[in-house]
């Protein structure tokens, strides 16, 4: 595709954390360099298999990479884990922190948008990137919507418990069924996601279903798989939400290949996500 990364001189290297579990050291050790700018650490699971990343290793990550070269900005994409733990990637030492404000921070009222903050010097970078240079972050189309965010911000640690819980019922009820689920339901939790196994793909797309089928809106829509831009599979999206692909939401989504696992977040209230376990249940166990 055109103006990619490389066409504006930029390198960029991938490091896959070591068996899924912790990041590569010696990896990264070998491919930071004294050329390298920013480290980028996403803390959610994504599509992956690989767990999320808890702010403790999160920060025994940024302390080596400082180690190596204390001038590298470190960023990390925060989406999912915001309200989760006592403490969030800029107070273990990230110089910028990216997220979506309809996940947790927005707590179900921002319409649109995300944040970025971090170190004064690199923010105001960033605003003038965004805007031109002398302009910065004085300038910026909001949408009316200043109230919506504030009001979601000061919402937003009691929506994320919500959705928190929701999260560890999945996982409790579906582990006892003996599918296999990550995080575990005793596992500590540094996001929202939950992820289920279901080996079929016909359970996986009935397990969207029926999500879709408990949601606020759009009820009554069917959910099919689909090639989105961006993904190398076809991809199932449940989300009859208030806010379109508000994933603070009950949602649910999955791409369509072996071992067929959904990826389940959101819940603005525990009622609602007991509400469409008890529908699922009664699919997948008919």
């Amino acid at each position: 595709e055109s103006n990619n990364l490389k066409e504006l001189g930029i390198n960029y290297k991938k490091i896959d954390l070591l068996d899924n579990k912790d990041f590569y050291y010696k990896e990264i050790e070998k491919k930071v360099s004294k050329n390298t700018k920013m480290v980028m650490i996403q803390r959610s699971m994504g599509y992956s298999s690989r767990r999320s990343l808890s702010i403790n290793a999160i920060k025994k990550a940024i302390e080596f990479v400082k180690n190596i070269n204390n001038k590298i900005i470190i960023m990390v994409d925060n989406c999912y884990g915001e309200f989760v733990e006592i403490k969030e990637p800029s107070h273990v030492g990230a110089d910028v922190v990216v997220g979506s404000l309809i996940k947790n921070p927005g707590g179900g009222l921002a319409l649109s948008g995300g944040y970025i903050t971090g170190k004064q010097d690199l923010i105001n970078r960033i605003a003038n990137r965004m805007t031109s240079p002398g302009i910065g972050k004085e300038v910026g189309l909001m949408f009316d919507q200043t109230r919506n965010i504030l009001q979601g911000f000061f919402l937003a640690p009691k929506t994320t418990m919500s959705a928190l819980k929701g999260s560890i019922l999945f996982s409790h009820v579906f582990n006892k069924l003996g599918y296999k689920v990550y995080p575990k339901p005793e596992e500590e939790r540094t996001d929202i996601i939950q992820a289920i196994v279901f080996e079929e793909k016909d359970k996986l797309i009935s397990f969207c279903e029926e999500v879709q089928h408990a949601s606020p809106i759009d009820s009554n829509v069917k959910p099919i798989p689909w090639v989105m831009p961006g993904y190398n599979d076809e991809v199932i999206m449940a989300a009859g939400t208030f806010i379109q692909g508000a994933s603070i939401e009950l949602s649910a989504d999955a791409p369509i290949r072996e071992p067929y696992t959904g990826f389940l977040q959101g819940g603005l209230v525990y009622e609602h996500s007991k509400l469409a376990l008890s529908l699922i249940l009664n699919k997948i166990l008919d």
